[in-house]
């Protein structure tokens, strides 16, 4: 038996209360080394007396990585507090005893010893890490509001474009407004969406306004505050609930604050607001206007025109927790999206935490990190992040074909267990975004591959989120290019790609409790070549959605006993309806019961 593989932590994702009874325990292992796991568990102050070590409880073998296994159990305990330790028995025939102080003999000696146990002290239902309902049940839809419609051509900025008239630069505008998006909610009603996800919206100097002027006033190229009132009330009215963009890490160069640091250096006022290594603050403008390596000050990356907040200096801490709070009371906002949100402090991310839940219980905080993020989703600062990390794995695997099947099903349960699952069921799941190259270049304009990774993705944990654009075959390449105008034209949309992800996302919100709750179950060696399958499964009832997915030439035959197929593409049915055959790029989406 490795032991050196075997590990838990309390009051972490290896133990952490799920609701306000029952305890998730996790333990890992090394891969394929460990037979049967066992816990060991009851009230810290009755061991003596009940000798509840006797009573070991069978832990299931859950995800597995390359390099260890995940046995998970769920618990609840009368009074409210638990102590625990775990018994393992090694496909080599060892036994041992797993606890506090590490590795021990499997002896009544060593499991007899309270302080041998892990602890749990009490169930504080204040510290359990929660996520809002309506998030698991919600699709998300992006919507970079600069090129999504063009709704009041009188606000156009100067210089305003012909709508989709070329494809687009880093500093072109086109005209997309808040009205614009007014204008189209009976299309992103019909598509099936439930949640609208805006890039910033607020007084700025670019198209894409993340270099923020004034984050209490909409940018006027985009409307006023009676328009996007309007807007939520209108998003509201139909079950749609709406997430702004802030960027709280850094501002723009043209905001008072910062040109009052330009004109009066030191002894400006807001001198401490910005991390200054030296006065006067300056840099070398170079060819690209996004780049500067000597500025004396600390930006984002390295632009000069988005100078960082010092977010430990108390009047910024003062004044962006009053901007996160007025636009959730003056207009009932649904969430933040937090830019840059790994470059801003925990201690400010604690205090905008208990400030959004205080005024809406159930308000959703998704911080944009693309990395491994256990730091953040405590429950205490986010319910999610953008969840790149998770569906770069997919992409790798599906699209760019850099990793083999059992590489990504590594990867995936790798980021699954690094988090709590009331974290994992509201991730954010993105395929593409502003950010990033879209979806249908990525895959070389292959619209079967487009369909079936998308497919995929909206079958994981977590809750998906549609690029704009996506579902009517829009490409593009990387930023700017990826912010192409949506095209409006019925003739010049793929409506054949429209009507599925239609289905798509009519599928997810129709099993959203099992597909966003529901254990995840690879049904296949991760080894076999061509083809994957895996079920999303209820615990409690045992109603599983199965996805079958064929990523090689050769075609696949899956028997349809007691098997209804809710969505695919690629296949055919036998004849006596018993089975079906799917071929290259195909899959198919099947309700078991």
């Amino acid at each position: 038996m490795n032991s050196a593989a075997i590990y838990h932590r309390p009051e972490s994702e290896y133990a952490y209360l799920y609701d306000s009874e029952t305890v998730h325990i996790r333990l890992r292992t090394a891969k394929d080394d460990v037979k049967r796991v066992n816990l060991l568990g009851g009230d810290p102050y009755s061991l003596a007396e009940e000798k509840w070590y006797d009573k070991a409880i069978p832990m299931i073998k859950g995800l597995s990585t390359d390099v260890y296994d995940y046995w998970t159990i769920s618990v609840t305990a009368k009074h409210r507090r638990l102590s625990y330790a775990f018994t393992l028995l090694g496909v080599d025939g060892l036994s041992a005893f797993y606890g506090e102080h590490g590795v021990l003999p499997l002896d009544e000696k060593y499991i007899s010893m309270a302080n041998n146990y892990f602890r749990l002290p009490y169930f504080h239902e204040v510290d359990r890490a929660k996520s809002p309902q309506w998030v698991k049940e919600t699709v998300w839809y992006q919507i970079f509001p600069e090129r999504f419609a063009n709704g009041d051509a009188g606000n156009d900025p100067e210089g305003t474009l012909k709508w989709a008239s070329k494809a687009p630069d880093r500093e072109d505008y086109f005209g997309g407004d808040l009205q614009g998006i007014i204008d189209h909610l009976d299309y992103i009603d019909d598509l099936g969406v439930n949640g609208l996800y805006l890039c910033p919206i607020f007084k700025a100097n670019s198209n894409h306004k993340y270099d923020t002027i004034d984050y209490l006033e909409i940018d006027p190229d985009f409307g006023d505050k009676e328009t996007f009132k309007n807007l939520v009330e209108a998003c509201h009215e139909r079950g749609i609930k709406v997430m702004l963009d802030a960027v709280f890490n850094h501002m723009g160069d043209t905001s008072p604050q910062w040109q009052d640091v330009v004109l009066n250096g030191e002894k400006s006022r807001f001198a401490d607001w910005f991390h200054i290594h030296s006065f006067p603050v300056a840099y070398t403008p170079t060819d690209d206007f996004e780049f500067a390596a000597d500025a004396t000050y600390d930006t984002f990356a390295f632009t000069p025109h988005m100078p960082k907040l010092n977010t430990a200096n108390k009047e910024v801490e003062e004044h962006l927790l009053q901007i996160g709070q007025y636009w959730i009371e003056e207009f009932d906002i649904d969430g933040w999206r937090l830019d840059v949100a790994n470059e801003v402090d925990h201690q400010f991310w604690k205090k905008f935490h208990q400030m959004c839940v205080s005024l809406k219980p159930d308000f959703y905080i998704l911080g944009e990190i693309w990395h491994s993020s256990q730091s953040w989703l405590h429950g205490d600062e986010f319910h999610a992040v953008m969840n790149y990390a998770y569906t770069d794995a997919i992409l790798s695997y599906f699209i760019k074909k850099e990793i083999p099947l059992d590489k990504m099903i590594s990867e995936m349960n790798q980021q699954l267990m690094l988090y709590r699952d009331t974290v994992n069921q509201v991730q954010f799941n993105v395929l593409d975004s502003h950010d990033t190259p879209r979806l249908l270049t990525l895959a070389n304009g292959d619209k079967d591959l487009m369909r079936q990774v998308l497919a995929f993705m909206y079958l994981q944990p977590g809750v998906p989120c549609l690029y704009y654009g996506d579902e009517i075959g829009l490409d593009g390449g990387a930023d700017p290019d990826c912010r192409k105008c949506m095209i409006w034209d019925d003739k010049q949309q793929d409506q054949q790609l429209l009507t599925f992800m239609k289905e798509l996302i009519a599928l997810r919100r129709a099993y959203h409790n099992l597909l966003t709750e529901g254990q995840l179950l690879w049904t296949q060696l991760e080894d076999t070549p061509g083809y994957l399958t895996f079920l999303r499964v209820d615990p409690l009832t045992h109603l599983s959605v199965e996805g079958v997915f064929v990523t090689s030439d050769d075609s696949v035959i899956i028997s349809l006993t007691n098997k209804t197929i809710l969505l695919g593409q690629e296949y055919v049915i036998s004849g006596d309806d018993t089975t079906v055959t799917i071929f290259q790029k195909g899959f198919v989406i099947m309700l078991d019961q």
